[in-house]
């Protein structure tokens, strides 16, 4: 019977009986997301240290083999990934030979968002200088970036990358990012930009005459015209 009282049928062995290489190929054949050592551990019933001398040595042979797939250690997990130099057959495979990418304005946000996390809308848009709401709508539904806190000043949403972003770009973490952040503005000029697209506030000035319903006020700000926004 293995620790977890679950006894195997007859003729089985319990999981801690079992190959450990082997038995790690089969459940990283099952996982939709890197799977890390400690779960790895306690799913097999072994020490974190046999688990990771494990992992890292099927990586080696699958390496020295020349296999089409490797295994890496991403996000703070292991998973299976095709080699790069494989990336044309499984594009065509995968997507006969239609393009499912990010368009230049959803990459340029989520740059932006993973040097300056975190960071809110308004922010971002001030560094890309259009719109960005329909752009971070579309990351945040693709799981690449999520929400973290508000901001004290202004009680903004704050946004940052999400570990599938770091799974996608083959990051172990955001330190092994390239060095971008000097091509964006500094935090002082983005916040310059910020307060002076935000108009001040008088209480004690007299309210100005409405306007007629429907009609242009010379110098307000004009709406979002949601033709424009970028998707």
């Amino acid at each position: 019977m293995s620790e977890t009282g679950q006894q195997a049928p007859a003729g089985l062995a319990t999981v801690a009986e079992l190959d450990l290489k082997p038995a790690l190929e089969a459940v990283l054949m099952v996982v939709d997301e890197p799977a890390t050592e400690e779960h790895l551990a306690k799913i097999l019933e072994r020490p974190r240290r046999q688990i990771a001398d494990a992992l890292r040595a099927l990586a080696d042979e699958y390496t020295v083999q020349g296999r089409g797939f490797e295994l890496r250690l991403v996000a703070g997990g292991w998973r299976f990934y095709t080699r790069p130099e494989y990336s044309a057959a499984v594009e065509r495979f995968v997507l006969d030979g239609q393009q499912a990418r990010l368009t230049q304005a959803a990459l340029e946000t989520l740059a932006v968002v993973a040097y300056r996390q975190p960071v809110s809308r308004s922010r971002v848009s001030a560094v890309r200088g259009v719109n960005c709401d329909g752009v971070m709508r579309t990351l945040l539904q693709r799981g690449l970036v999520e929400e973290a806190g508000t901001e004290p000043e202004t009680g903004a949403i704050l946004y940052r990358t999400t570990n599938y972003f770091l799974e996608r770009m083959g990051l172990r973490g955001l330190d092994e990012l390239p060095e971008l952040a000097p091509f964006l503005p500094e935090a002082e000029a983005i916040e310059a930009e910020t307060q002076e697209a935000v108009p001040s506030f008088d209480p004690d000035a007299p309210e100005p005459d409405a306007p007629i319903a429907g009609a242009y006020a010379p110098g307000a700000p004009e709406t979002d015209d949601p033709t424009t926004t970028e998707l």
